[in-house]
């Protein structure tokens, strides 16, 4: 007979933390995992503010927003896991934030029946898409075993934020009734069921489409938000809710001059035992919450009466000396989102900003640090830079993440850092094959088998990366001998990779006919890198980022061998960037002319909505782009955005569904040549750039 799931959660737990350790253990090791910063963000939304003040805080951003200027905020995309750990390692230019976090509140999925489609609207066409498969495997563990799964997930997670927070911090869990009850038991074993706190209860919605005729059961529409402390010394600044109009008139029934008021209690329940003092005051004897001399004060301050001879007396309490009822554990007074709410950014699961306002102006100090690991629609971010706290956020999700990236810019921002997990298929690879027995050779050679590769032989390849595809004899004509480079995902493939593919090509083993280099990651300028080339014996693809997922579904090469696609690239082009001097400034005008998606294989679609995209992309290619920006003095490193915009921003233009398709950017005049970097990102999270050296 199977375990029932409280006879599995101790085994569960016990896992969990190994898990953690491991995770903890490796900090400290060459192998620990690192953030990649792929984009400082100074939020402009508007390109036509072109005002001395605006300009200046401009450039005095620009000046300050270097990995050396401090704290930045920071918008993470990737597995919250390999997020957490890398923000406890921390690396020479980001400290570690181990015991440093003043508050977490995170809202985890916890529906196992989501929908994974969403609507992508282009201009007369609207598609759906599912997220990408990385997105879809790590959502199906999630559920592959049901609420067992999910607490194997969510256990090692809980214990990596606990680290995180500093012994003052608190954490604040939101869920439903679909898990809500069986993870905080996990939160009793990692947190201690002494710093349990509060069971908050917040009324989402008046009304539940689920109450049909013929339903058996109750409308539920609230949700349940844990909130424990780390160490029982927790952060907590008290927030009071107005009163509403039936507490006033129930309970505010006098007035006088001074307002309206009522008459509260002034005598101390358990007398001297708690200390109270024991004396006369206008003919009654008691023990009183005042000492004698303060309570007469009161009473020639008319704050103490009494209503006719013989009463006890009372105190006058004001409505305006009131900040309100001290919050309680019963929310009822925040409304959801609605579609037409002027904070909505058309996210499924999207909260409300004063819903982590409360939180947030409890539970974290002026200036403190408040982390998000599922980032979502980004309200957390959005109420930590309303409220001036400091902030980090992350999602496993591309579309989140742009749409987080985009509701920053939007509320003007501090600059803020956008950055990835470095080496993110080696995290994954390690967990396929174990850390111990990983190799990157071991990859690559299953990268080449699934491309239809045999091996190179050992002393023409010593790290294992070329294979090799023999020719085909076709109508007595001798076929192309092609190499096959399956390259690193510990780097990015740039332009040396490419120049030692061609110079292998040309030299190993007598020479080939053409070569093909499958990349994971990519140098973003590798489209203006190829296009430099103008090798026709050249081929880029791109190895399917979910391809260890799918490996680890398929239990082997074999069972995926003929099912995996290694797609092309997609590029950006631009007309000639116009530079003009004006005294002491300069004007950058930047014009995009046009964008190639050479991949829509690659995204999550079936053939009808697939040929929709296509039309579009024919007709009206730069429709597909999602977000641009440019950098005007690119350093070839850091990618440093001093001018975005994205469909939706309707500061640059009216048109909701496209782009602005210029910049003019207004820089400090800068004497000789200048690089400019444009980087764009589709609507499919796909990215390209452009470099251009301006003399």
């Amino acid at each position: 007979m199977p375990k029932s799931l409280l006879e599995q959660l101790p085994e569960i737990v016990a896992n969990g933390r190994k898990q953690a350790e491991r995770i903890l253990e490796s900090l400290e090791t060459r192998q620990r995992v690192r953030l990649q910063t792929r984009e400082v963000v100074l939020p402009a939304r508007d390109s036509a503010a072109q005002d001395w003040v605006t300009q200046q805080q401009r450039h005095a951003q620009q000046a300050n927003a270097s990995a050396d200027a401090g704290w930045m905020n920071r918008l993470i995309y990737g597995d919250n896991l390999l997020a957490m750990a890398a923000l406890l390692a921390g690396d020479e230019h980001t400290p570690s934030l181990r015991g440093k976090v003043d508050l977490i509140y995170i809202d985890p999925p916890f529906d196992s029946k989501a929908d994974y489609r969403t609507k992508v609207v282009l201009p007369g066409v609207e598609l759906e898409q599912k997220p990408s498969v990385i997105e879809q495997f790590a959502y199906s563990d999630t559920w592959s075993d049901g609420t067992a799964s999910y607490l194997a997930m969510i256990t090692p997670r809980l214990i990596l934020m606990r680290e995180l927070l500093a012994d003052t911090g608190s954490i604040y869990v939101h869920l439903d009734w679909h898990v809500g009850h069986y993870v905080k038991l996990v939160m009793d074993e990692v947190f201690g069921k002494d710093q349990f706190i509060n069971e908050i209860v917040w009324k989402r919605q008046t009304a539940k489409g689920d109450i049909t005729q013929g339903a058996t059961h109750m409308g539920r529409i609230h949700d349940c938000i844990y909130f424990y402390s780390k160490t029982g010394a927790h952060t907590w600044s008290p927030v009071f809710t107005p009163y509403n109009a039936d507490y006033v008139e129930n309970f505010y029934r006098y007035e006088d001059r001074a307002g309206k008021y009522q008459l509260s209690d002034i005598t101390a329940p358990g007398g001297s035992g708690k200390g109270n003092p024991y004396y006369e005051f206008l003919g009654i004897s008691r023990y009183w919450r005042f000492s004698e001399n303060r309570m007469r004060e009161l009473h020639a301050e008319g704050r103490i009466v009494q209503t006719k001879p013989g009463t006890v007396p009372r105190q006058k309490r004001y409505l305006d000396d009131m900040p309100g009822i001290p919050l309680q554990d019963l929310w009822l007074d925040l409304q959801p989102v609605q579609a037409q709410a002027k904070e909505a950014v058309e996210y499924g699961t999207q909260k409300p900003i004063s819903l982590l306002e409360r939180i947030i102006q409890a539970s974290c100090p002026e200036n403190g640090l408040v982390v998000d690991f599922n980032g979502g629609s980004g309200t957390t971010a959005a109420a930590a830079e309303k409220i001036g706290r400091r902030w980090v956020t992350s999602d496993i999700g591309k579309p989140a993440c742009m749409v987080m990236r985009k509701r920053l810019i939007d509320q003007e921002a501090k600059p803020f850092l956008y950055q990835a997990i470095g080496d993110y298929q080696v995290e994954v690879a390690k967990t396929h094959f174990g850390k111990r027995d990983f190799r990157v050779g071991d990859l690559s050679q299953i990268v080449l088998s699934l491309y239809g590769a045999l091996p190179l032989p050992p002393e023409a390849n010593p790290q294992r990366n070329l294979g090799q595809i023999a020719g085909v004899e076709l109508n007595g004509r001798r076929g192309q001998k092609t190499l096959v480079l399956a390259d690193s995902p510990n780097k990015l493939t740039g332009t040396a990779t490419l120049k030692k593919a061609i110079a292998q090509r040309d030299n190993l083993l007598g020479g080939w006919d053409r070569v093909v280099v499958l990349g994971w990651n990519f140098e973003p300028s590798i489209g203006e890198a190829i296009t430099a080339l103008n090798d026709d014996r050249l081929e880029v693809l791109v190895i399917p980022p979910d391809l260890l997922d799918r490996l680890k579904k398929k239990g082997g090469v074999e069972k995926l061998r003929g099912q995996v696609r290694f797609s092309s690239l997609q590029y950006l082009t631009l007309h000639p960037i116009a530079r003009a001097a004006q005294g002491d400034q300069e004007t950058l005008t930047v014009r995009l002319k046009n964008y190639v998606l050479l991949s829509p294989e690659a995204i999550n679609l079936d053939d009808a909505n697939r040929a929709k995209l296509q039309a579009v992309a024919n007709a009206e290619p730069l429709a597909l782009i999602e977000y641009w920006a440019v950098d005007p003095d690119y350093d070839g490193e850091v990618f440093r955005s001093v001018w975005q915009d994205y469909r939706g921003n309707t500061a640059n233009d009216a048109d909701e569904l496209r782009v602005a398709t210029q910049a003019v950017v207004t820089v400090p005049a800068k004497p000789g040549p200048r690089k400019v970097c444009v980087r764009v990102v589709d609507l499919f999270g796909f990215e390209a750039e452009v470099v251009t050296a301006l003399a």
